[in-house]
């Protein structure tokens, strides 16, 4: 059946031009020899994916990075009988393709220099998705770092962060798992197809995921895993979230690359400290020794993250300024939002909170040494 069939159910008239854009990327994104860069250069150059499918040769290599062989590929990717058997499978496995222009596309995606053409969701990205961290590690993980794993996706998932990591065996395993048990949510990113699921065992893991938040790749359904794919996958991870927590890893860990990555988009990077004699927290307590942050607990890896650069969204719908928010109880919480940016009177701030006077001025100071809040003078306070 060739696309644009009227009997393919895939072509319906009210659907014909988004899918057509849609399958026109998906074409070219499954050239091998189309990265991420040079697509990007291509849809910077000429907007839509259908317009490069149709330019001249000669306007094709006034592109930067495009060569011969690149045309070439351009050239193969009008075959689109390929792309609308992904199509069709996507839709039967209810699989969304968002690709760099639409809205729902991770818009810190977009800081990087080789941002992926489209992406291939199982599940749902949500706004809420980036207030979140990534804890990644070995594949080979002791008990040390499986339990560490566990409690930190745990507990970050408990304070309302969303956990990313790469589905793999070991630490990324673990720490999807810890997220599932806190009820919270989880996003896994994968250096293969949806439809080939690797490692086969954690096919489950992979649906638990996708129920409760997502399952990304930017490779299509069917590619299988391969080794040049899982490095390029860490971009993803060090990308989608702020900042990126290494539990356990030798000096040669994929979870080494992540952390780089990250640090080279100006995200956090922490460390878990490990025992001296152990090959597999090498890789971290280096990290350590270079400068990275040392953390043992989730309040410490919280505090860390310090001030956002705009107000995220929280699972309850509202939004914070600071991750130490996240760490705050019942009372400071209330007392915090009784409390304006451009300022508020104190008096103001005790009669709009059901608390003693004591009380909200004893938060105060504490809101204040957690630099959440400032004096603007004897009487007024105000937000940072």
């Amino acid at each position: 059946m060739q696309c644009g069939d009227s009997r393919d159910p895939a072509y319906s008239t009210d659907q014909s031009s988004h899918l057509f854009s849609t399958i026109h990327l998906i074409s070219l994104a499954m050239q091998s020899g189309l990265g991420p860069c040079t697509l990007s250069a291509l849809l910077d150059k000429f907007g839509t994916a259908k317009s490069i499918l149709t330019a001249s040769t000669s306007a094709l290599l006034s592109v930067e990075g495009v060569g011969e062989k690149a045309v070439q590929q351009i050239r193969e990717a009008n075959d689109l009988d390929r792309a609308a058997e992904v199509l069709r499978w996507c839709e039967r496995q209810k699989t969304k393709i968002i690709s760099q222009m639409s809205a729902s596309f991770p818009r810190w995606l977009g800081e990087l220099r080789d941002a992926p053409a489209l992406l291939y969701v199982q599940g749902e990205l949500i706004p809420k998705d980036r207030l979140s961290v990534a804890v990644v590690g070995t594949r080979h993980a002791t008990p040390y770092g499986l339990t560490q794993a566990n409690r930190f996706g745990y507990g970050l998932a408990k304070a309302g962060i969303t956990v990313v990591s790469g589905l793999a065996r070991g630490i990324d395993a673990a720490a999807h798992r810890g997220a599932l048990d806190a009820g919270g949510r989880t996003v896994a990113v994968l250096g293969s197809g949806l439809a080939k699921i690797y490692p086969s065992e954690h096919a489950k893991l992979s649906s638990e995921v996708s129920r409760s938040g997502a399952v990304i790749s930017e490779y299509p359904p069917f590619c299988p895993p391969r080794c040049g794919q899982f490095p390029q996958r860490n971009r993803l991870i060090a990308g989608l979230t702020l900042g990126t927590l290494v539990v356990e890893a030798p000096d040669r860990s994929g979870a080494l690359i992540t952390a780089r990555l990250a640090g080279e988009l100006n995200r956090d990077v922490f460390a878990l400290p490990g025992p001296i004699n152990s090959r597999a927290s090498r890789g971290c307590n280096q990290l350590i020794r270079d400068g990275v942050i040392l953390v043992q607990s989730i309040e410490e890896l919280i505090d860390e993250l310090g001030p956002m650069s705009e107000a995220l969204p929280t699972a309850s719908g509202g939004s914070i300024r600071n991750s130490s928010e996240l760490n705050l109880n019942e009372i400071e919480n209330c007392v915090l939002n009784a409390i304006e940016p451009t300022g508020s009177l104190i008096d103001e701030v005790i009669a709009n909170t059901p608390h003693t006077t004591q009380q909200v001025l004893a938060v105060i100071s504490v809101l204040e040494i957690r630099h959440l809040i400032r004096r603007l003078n004897g009487q007024y306070v105000s937000r940072i």
